[in-house]
């Protein structure tokens, strides 16, 4: 059993899939989720059943929907919510986070950390609490039942930043002792503005709006939903994301092709071909 203890925020596709990881690894884990209901089978089983890359069966510490004993005596906080979500978990952290934990974002999609930080602030906590945002999240996940998970693939690198950034070859430190897929970003500039949701997810909707209307939903997002024409706008939008970031001196900012190289192996010399050649 490490040392090292962990709170899991969110009992998701990802948050299960990340607390049965860590459990697997032997680290101590505690899951949060704001409705009871979704994990009382996890409570129930007292774990996570694992399968895909990582297989086994992760036996969780805690399993609440008390933020304050899910938190209680930990030293990391993986937040794993979608980007509209992180509000109301720093609402529900703030009167119990102190000094010695870290929050990390999983992902921050774009300025989470600074928008957790004001939060915080906002609900009255000032302790030297450590924010972090990984840049994207650390696997392709889904759930499979109640209380089982699925890891399809593990990315490959996975850039965090904290605030301030001073802080983030602390929390760098700590989560390799998980995950040595984690490696130190400049800042939080550069997270957020290499946040590739950005670019992907609104235009891929916008521009599926009447398939997504007449199917509900029904097909695979990247695969059938980005053509050759939408890859092209989705170029012309990933190459104004990369103008601004560079005249905000964001030196260390990948274009959408250099990130599917980096997070999944894919090499391709355009979008829509890197897009279709990732599983």
């Amino acid at each position: 059993m490490h040392d090292l203890k962990f709170a899991v925020v969110g009992a998701g596709h990802g948050g299960k899939a990340i607390a049965a990881h860590l459990a697997i690894k032997g680290f101590t884990v505690n899951l949060y989720n704001r409705t009871f209901s979704r994990i009382q089978p996890i409570k129930k089983m007292r774990g996570i059943e694992l399968e895909g890359e990582v297989k086994g069966f992760g036996k969780l510490n805690v399993v609440t929907s008390d933020i304050e004993k899910a938190i209680r005596g930990v030293d990391v906080i993986m937040v794993v919510v979608p980007a509209n979500g992180h509000i109301s978990i720093a609402q529900r952290c703030a009167p119990f986070l102190n000094e010695k934990q870290v929050v990390v974002l999983n992902p921050g999609r774009t300025c989470g950390a600074l928008e957790f930080l004001n939060i915080l602030r906002k609900e009255g906590n000032k302790k030297d609490v450590t924010i972090a945002e990984a840049q994207t999240f650390i696997y392709a996940s889904r759930g499979m039942g109640p209380a089982a998970a699925r890891i399809f693939r593990i990315k490959q690198a996975i850039p965090v930043a904290a605030i301030p950034s001073r802080k983030t070859e602390m929390v760098v430190k700590k989560l390799n002792v998980a995950f040595p897929e984690f490696i130190p970003a400049a800042s939080v500039i550069e997270t957020s503005f290499n946040n590739m949701g950005a670019v992907f997810h609104p235009s891929i909707t916008i521009l599926n709006l009447s398939r997504i209307e007449s199917t509900l939903g029904n097909f695979q997002f990247y695969i059938e939903g980005v053509t050759q024409s939408v890859a092209k706008i989705l170029e012309a939008v990933d190459k104004e994301r990369v103008m601004v970031a560079r005249k905000l001196k964001c030196a260390n900012v990948y274009s959408a092709i250099e990130w599917l190289s980096m997070a999944y192996n894919v090499v391709e010399d355009n979008l829509f071909d890197a897009i279709h050649s990732n599983p």
